[in-house]
């Protein structure tokens, strides 16, 4: 690669948070707790008030910021694939150094594999959710019993929850905390390269994820009527909670998400005392929302894709659009976009193979299109479309259809390879453009697989297809009956899903017609 632009240099901070939900910050109107940095972020860039997920959750939305382009039409959860053209492998082909600093644990896991190697360098801070990292061969069980609710107990060695209170052991003080390292060492790359040009930073921290740990003090602003052990980490569930239970839950969320905007508050101190804000572009924003009890559930994966899960935040300060500082924009923009903007930021071609566009003409001009419409989802699930206007959820008549195939040179699922039942049936398929011509594994998907009960089908509730009218009805309560609204969002659904070269089963198992014109 080269870039387009010789000379043109630029520097970018790229924040990336995990479960950062949009209707909490006070910019997008939240009013449960005060988020002074992100109100300070608003004041600075420009803010994005239709911007959508696409890949769900985690390293499915990761990949998807990699390569501009999105991937639940045809892989779950799983490692970027040799075929996959990486943003910060571009950008470091082209010269642009570009450097990783994570809590993000997955990345570690045989479903991460690929990513962390892509950036220039990177640096990995330990100690998040089940991050294998503290070890407690024969924990004090009687005293974690004590402290901690029964359904974040475990003594399974090897498990998320088991791990998690391990590492909570030394995780006390505010510095100890993950997300705090990440943005020390995120201000110290700035201070050590404050001269330097052409480089590409990115500081992502796994919080707010759950569990909603927070450090001392941040708490405080926010009683509940919950006198109980520690309560933290909702379920993947309905709704079951006493009202004192959920008070408690969406606190400690709360109080989370005050410590992510500390964070961001230092990272804008600092860019205030480098300059920083002539130079160098910012870019802030999450993979995904998650639910603290709006339409009875915690979470994420098992339900709809409400809006609170897949109507993210996106912030952008651009130094060549300064003037534009404290504008919103309305057009409907996705995660893919990112990886485009990022690259046309420091003049490199953006590949034919990117399905995003670049959102610096939306930052010089508020008139300037954004998207039609988008389509988001979790592999093995609905798929899901926004068109500025209205939110269609179209499910297959059963989750559990048969005819569903991973595509993958990269067989791996969460924590594990796939296996041999799995492999069993799998047949090397001709790639197609998606591809790069190469030829991938077509690995049918079965019941018998622990993505399939963890993160896959299994997981999800059967649901009927929903449209809502987000102006009138925001809250997504009252879905709508519309036989021909639905035939024209099914026929924008099928126009995109082509356009991202969905397999032929996809769009039988939705029953939809591939468009015969794309």
């Amino acid at each position: 690669m080269t870039r387009t632009t010789p000379g043109n240099a630029m520097r970018t901070i790229f924040v990336l948070f995990d479960t950062l939900n949009r209707h909490n910050l006070g910019p997008y109107g939240g009013v449960q707790v005060a988020t002074p940095g992100f109100d300070r972020l608003a004041e600075r860039a420009v803010t994005f008030d239709a911007h959508h997920v696409g890949s769900l959750p985690c390293m499915p939305a990761r990949r998807d910021l990699h390569t501009g382009r999105l991937n639940f039409l045809h892989r779950s959860w799983g490692p970027l694939e040799p075929f996959d053209i990486s943003l910060p492998q571009i950008l470091r082909q082209s010269g642009v150094y570009s450097h990783l600093i994570t809590d993000h644990y997955h990345y570690f896991e045989d479903g991460g594999a690929g990513y962390v190697g892509k950036y220039t360098s990177y640096d990995f801070l330990r100690g998040q959710e089940g991050d294998p990292w503290v070890v407690k061969i024969a924990p004090d069980s009687d005293t974690w019993r004590a402290r901690y609710h029964p359904g974040q107990v475990s003594e399974t060695r090897g498990s998320l929850r088991y791990h998690n209170l391990a590492n909570r052991e030394r995780i006390v003080e505010t510095s100890d905390f993950p997300s705090t390292r990440c943005f020390d060492s995120g201000l110290a790359f700035l201070d050590d390269n404050r001269d330097a040009d052409d480089w590409f930073l990115q500081i992502e921290t796994f919080d707010p994820h759950e569990p909603f740990t927070a450090p001392p003090g941040f708490r405080d602003a926010l009683p509940t009527g919950y006198d109980g052990p520690i309560l933290d980490w909702p379920p993947y569930a309905p709704v079951s909670e006493t009202p004192e239970e959920i008070a408690e839950l969406r606190a400690n969320y709360a109080a989370l998400l005050a410590h992510c905007d500390a964070q961001l508050g230092r990272l804008l101190d600092r860019m205030d005392a480098l300059n920083l804000w002539d130079d160098t572009m910012l870019i802030v924003t999450t993979d995904h929302g998650f639910l603290t009890g709006e339409h009875d559930w915690w979470a994420k994966i098992r339900m709809p894709a409400y809006a609170e899960i897949a109507h993210i935040p996106l912030f952008i300060h651009h130094p060549n659009h300064a003037a534009m500082a404290g504008q919103r924009r309305t057009a409907l923009t996705q995660t893919i976009d990112i990886m485009p903007t990022v690259l046309s930021a420091h003049g490199c071609a953006v590949p034919a193979s990117v399905r995003g566009r670049s959102l610096l003409p939306l930052m010089a001009d508020e008139t300037a299109p954004g998207h039609d419409a988008v389509i988001f989802g979790y592999f093995g699930g609905a798929v899901n479309l926004a068109d500025g206007r209205h939110s269609y959820f179209r499910y297959p008549p059963t989750l559990h259809d048969p005819e569903l195939y991973q595509y993958t040179l990269m067989p791996s699922h969460v924590t594990q390879p796939f296996s041999a039942a799995e492999l069993a049936g799998a047949t090397l398929t001709q790639g197609d453009a998606w591809t790069g011509g190469m030829p991938v594994l077509k690995v049918p998907v079965i019941r018998d697989s622990p993505w399939y009960r963890a993160h896959g089908p299994d997981r999800m509730i059967d649901s009927p297809s929903l449209i809502f009218d987000m102006a009138n009805d925001p809250a997504q309560a009252a879905p709508l009956d519309d036989p021909a609204l639905e035939a024209r969002l099914a026929g924008k659904m099928a126009a995109l899903m082509a356009q991202n070269h969905a397999p032929p089963e996809a769009f039988a198992r939705l029953g939809l017609a591939p468009p015969s014109d794309v």
